[in-house]
């Protein structure tokens, strides 16, 4: 299915799947959906997870010693896309995981769980051969990440062999909120506008509604993970899904 961003700006809500656990992430997922979240991108819990900040690698630590594993990840997709069909779903996750399934296995469950894109974040699109064949095979969008330290060559490789969106890194680092977007973020999205017609996404420290509507001003979209990250780890489970659907509420208001 084609990823679309129906509000302005898009909102891409990252969850990492089985943080606290697996029924309340669906909750909060379905929240998000309900306040505003136009995609959701389900993190698949990793025990290194390199490129993110510690918000994010906790969250994951936690998932990984609750035992949530990539089949896990699979099957609360597909209650997502039975319970609210239009949303945009995206399975974010390291390499090493898919690896372990098998690609063409990975790309095919991905697909009949009902997954509209994958985002493998240590993917790179110069060895992404295989991948973006089985990608293509099951009706899938690859997205890329997208650096300010990139050169025009490659991020017009990104651009082209991503579908969906392209997800613009707002500056060099790990994940993890900051005080305001980065001035690289302008640049490179103007950058990429060269290379594509394809909606951009910027991540990496978006966390409030101020920083959205800076965003919404050079690009299509925001991503915001470790701040919701962040509010699931201090809030009670019970509570965590409403906590989050006023969060997004307040980002679209």
């Amino acid at each position: 299915m084609p990823i679309s961003f129906p509000n302005k700006p898009g909102l891409v809500i990252y969850l990492t799947a089985g943080d606290p656990d697996l029924a309340t992430t669906r909750d909060i997922a379905l929240a998000a959906i309900d306040n505003g979240a136009d995609v959701i991108e389900l993190g698949v819990p990793f025990s290194d997870p390199l490129a993110d900040g510690p918000v994010i690698q906790r969250a994951s630590e936690r998932a990984v010693a609750r035992g949530v594993r990539l089949t896990d990840v699979l099957a609360l997709a597909a209650e997502l896309r039975k319970a609210r069909p239009a949303c945009g779903l995206v399975l974010f996750s390291y390499l090493n995981p898919v690896v372990r399934m098998g690609m063409e296995k990975f790309c095919a469950a991905a697909s009949e769980a009902g997954a509209d894109g994958v985002l493998l974040t240590d993917m790179i699109v110069e060895e992404a051969t295989e991948y973006l064949a089985c990608m293509k095979a099951n009706n899938l969008a690859p997205i890329f990440l997208a650096a300010p330290t990139s050169p025009d060559a490659r991020l017009k490789a990104i651009a082209e062999s991503s579908q969906g969106f392209v997800y613009a890194i707002s500056r060099v680092g790990i994940t993890g909120t900051q005080d305001q977007v980065a001035g690289d973020a302008t640049q490179l999205v103007t950058r990429l506008r060269q290379f594509t017609k394809l909606p951009v996404a910027v991540g990496f420290g978006i966390s409030n509604a101020q920083h959205v509507k800076a965003v919404a001003e050079f690009a299509d979209a925001a991503v915001i993970g470790s701040a919701i990250v962040a509010l699931i780890e201090k809030t009670a489970p019970e509570q965590a899904a409403a906590a989050v659907g006023s969060f997004i509420a307040g980002l679209r208001a």
